[in-house]
């Protein structure tokens, strides 16, 4: 299939959890319905992007919100890249992305490698780490479509991750993301189409809505940037369901005619994926 429909559901998060997954429920029904095949679900979605939240909401795997994405994966036969929840591990908490594909199988995670760990003056202080462990994968997943590389949030303001999944194979790149109210109208659009032009792939930035009476307020803007760099569908600042239309031919035509990927000199440098431990 060198087409498929993308879906991103921009949603409010609520501070209850189970308000949350009803609401996912919702967008994720009408969003297959409406054609997609492959749904994007927003950073910490199930619960407010704050550290206080994240010990308490935090689940193993598998737990209530994974094998919802599961149970709503398998009955809409769709794919589900289930945007990111607090996982916890051992005594440990990661901010982690699940996909599952139409059967509802696990078939890939990425824990956030980058932590938002920010102090802009008189503007934003966030320190991830003071609750969130880091991951330390490339994350690149097969589909029936084509390898789609996930990272979450902060991790798209380093280009060599972005790099690392172009030269892994990927051809989509989904971030579920929560910029915010300082970085994001500074930032997001300009790293979203940088990065879909530097690795001629289709770049998916989910974010929340925005909710001024968040302790944490999202920019919102979630969109869907093609490997020309331009924006093919994106949303506003409110609650909805953004569609995109991924055509694998256009990839292959764009990097055919400005080979990019073809022309790194990687006699004089290259990018090499390290194990970390």
């Amino acid at each position: 299939m060198s087409e498929f429909k993308i879906a991103v559901c921009q949603m409010d998060i609520l501070e209850k959890k189970e308000d949350n997954l009803i609401k996912v429920e919702g967008m994720l029904k009408e969003a297959s319905h409406n054609g997609a095949n492959l749904v994007v679900l927003p950073e910490m979605f199930n619960c407010p992007y704050n550290n206080s939240f994240f010990p308490k909401y935090a689940e193993e795997f598998p737990g209530i919100t994974t094998n919802f994405l599961s149970r709503l994966a398998k009955d809409e036969n769709i794919y589900i890249v289930g945007g990111s929840i607090p996982e916890k591990e051992g005594q440990k908490i990661y901010n982690t992305s699940y996909v599952f594909d139409r059967d509802g199988k696990l078939i890939g995670k990425h824990r956030k490698i980058h932590l938002f760990d920010i102090d802009i003056e008189d503007e934003i202080t966030f320190k991830e780490s003071e609750t969130l462990g880091y991951g330390n994968t490339v994350t690149v997943i097969e589909t029936e479509f084509c390898k789609i590389g996930v990272a979450i949030c902060y991790d798209m303001r380093f280009p060599e991750l972005m790099r690392l999944m172009a030269i892994k194979g990927a051809e989509v790149i989904v971030v579920p993301a929560a910029f915010n109210m300082t970085t994001g109208p500074a930032h997001w659009h300009s790293i979203a189409k940088i990065r879909a032009l530097d690795n001629q792939v289709y770049f998916v930035a989910a974010s929340p809505s925005r909710n001024i009476d968040s302790t944490y307020v999202a920019f919102g803007h979630s969109l869907i940037v093609d490997p020309w760099g331009e924006i093919i569908s994106e949303a506003d600042e409110k609650e909805t369901i953004i569609y995109g239309e991924i055509d694998l031919n256009r990839i292959k035509k764009i990097r055919n005619q400005l080979p990019l990927l073809k022309h790194r000199r990687t006699d004089l440098y290259d990018i090499k994926e390290l194990s970390i431990h």
